[in-house]
């Protein structure tokens, strides 16, 4: 025995050593194959329904290995129905029924031997098989044959805007309404998601056979800003959902009151302008938009003036040089912003009051009264002065019948006197 093994060994050898290194290589490879081919079949199953109606049912078939094989599962139920459908892409499984398994050869079926959640995406992933030995086992005798009956892909529903505008103030509600495809299969709920939330918002439940609902958010927010789908659900056993539908988004719109100030010169007093100078008036808001504006207004004591400017930025300065007494009054800012179809204006600032008065004098009134105190004082001096002066004068002046008594005495004047 051992010398036959041997020869044996050599001829092969032998053999081989004479064929071309391509064409050992190639035998090598197709053993290899076979072995991992053999070891993998599990790894590689595929699955069709066959003899249906449609390529959504029919007797659900599975590659394993090499062959297309039938599965034969007496427990074969809806849950496991649903993983063929959708394994097959076919949406869900509204009959899972059980063929005779006639015509069908010595090795084209499989023996199923675990049941499926339902939750599963393959039926390789939930079940194990083997194949079917009719002389040993008369299991798949009967109507074992697993067959299913699937709905089609669910069909994404429409998502539309019952509301007129797409831009809303906190606190509003705005209108959705999800519509599905007409189908045969019963949904049971409608859901609203928003992007970037694993959770629905808003789910509706349609109470009867409808294919539509209205879906609304109530006390929107600044977090319900952003895009929204919507999807329905149908009950077959087990829940399913629908492809997500179209995306609308939605802006929420919160607008503050805006601060207003002023800004002259150093010299003016608190809310009063000097007459001539430049008048500074800003705008703020902590809630800019693109698109915005500023509106400010003037209240005088004739009516109402308005300024309104593009808002570039969060604030602006209104400028006016060279004020007059017309630009006194009250002043007021807003901000407004256009969004969505709609136009949303906030609160008016507080009142700003500006008065416009005259250049200063260049003396108070005060130095002005001490110097007029002063200058009459230096000239009721001087008055005094004067008079006594005139008076000092007139003495020492002779009256005239003292110049009629003198007589000349040597060229010199002597005064009689007078009896």
């Amino acid at each position: 025995m051992k010398r036959v093994n041997r020869t044996s060994t050599t001829e092969i050898h032998c053999d081989c050593a004479a064929r071309p290194p391509t064409i050992m290589l190639l035998v090598t490879l197709g053993i290899v194959l076979a072995l991992v081919d053999s070891a993998n079949a599990y790894d590689r199953a595929h699955i069709r329904v066959v003899g249906g109606n449609s390529v959504c049912s029919g007797t659900v078939e599975v590659f394993f290995g090499r062959h297309w094989s039938a599965i034969c599962d007496p427990e074969w139920s809806l849950k496991d129905a649903q993983v063929a459908c959708r394994e097959l892409g076919c949406g869900l499984a509204i009959v899972s029924s059980h063929i005779t398994p006639s015509g069908l050869g010595p090795r084209s079926v499989l023996l199923k031997t675990e049941s499926c959640s339902g939750h599963e995406p393959t039926l390789v992933q939930c079940s194990q098989f083997k194949t079917w030995q009719p002389i040993q086992e008369n299991t798949c005798a009967e109507h074992n044959i697993a067959g299913v009956q699937c709905s089609g892909k669910l069909e994404k529903p429409m998502l539309f805007l019952l509301s007129p505008y797409t831009a809303y103030e906190p606190g509003e509600a705005v209108r959705f309404s999800c519509v599905a495809p007409s189908s045969f299969y019963t949904i049971v709920d409608f859901h609203l998601f928003k992007s970037g939330v694993g959770t629905p918002l808003v789910t509706q439940g349609t109470g009867s056979s409808q294919n539509k609902a209205e879906l609304t958010l109530t006390d929107m927010d600044l977090s319900h800003q952003g895009s929204y789908t919507c999807l329905y659900t149908v009950q077959i056993g087990l829940a399913f959902s629908s492809p997500e539908s179209n995306p609308i988004s939605i802006s929420v719109v919160d607008l503050h009151t805006p601060q207003i100030w002023y800004n002259t010169s150093m010299e003016s007093p608190p809310g009063r302008v000097i007459q001539g100078q430049n008048l500074n008036i800003t705008c703020y808001t902590q809630s800019w938009y693109p698109g915005g504006s500023f509106q400010l207004r003037l209240i005088r004591f004739n009516g109402t003036v308005r300024h309104s400017v593009p808002a570039l930025r969060s604030s602006f300065t209104f400028s006016f040089p060279n004020a007059q007494a017309v630009l006194e009054g009250y002043y007021l800012c807003l901000y407004r912003v256009q969004m969505g179809g709609r136009t949303f204006t906030s609160r008016e600032s507080q009142p700003l009051p500006i008065s416009i008065r005259d250049p200063e004098p260049l003396l108070s009134p005060m130095v002005v009264s001490w110097l007029v105190s002063a200058m009459t004082f230096v000239v009721a001096i001087c008055m005094i002065l004067i008079i006594v002066w005139f008076r000092c004068k007139k003495n020492d002046k002779p009256t005239e019948l003292e110049r009629d008594s003198r007589t000349c005495v040597d060229n010199t004047y002597v005064a009689l006197p007078i009896k």
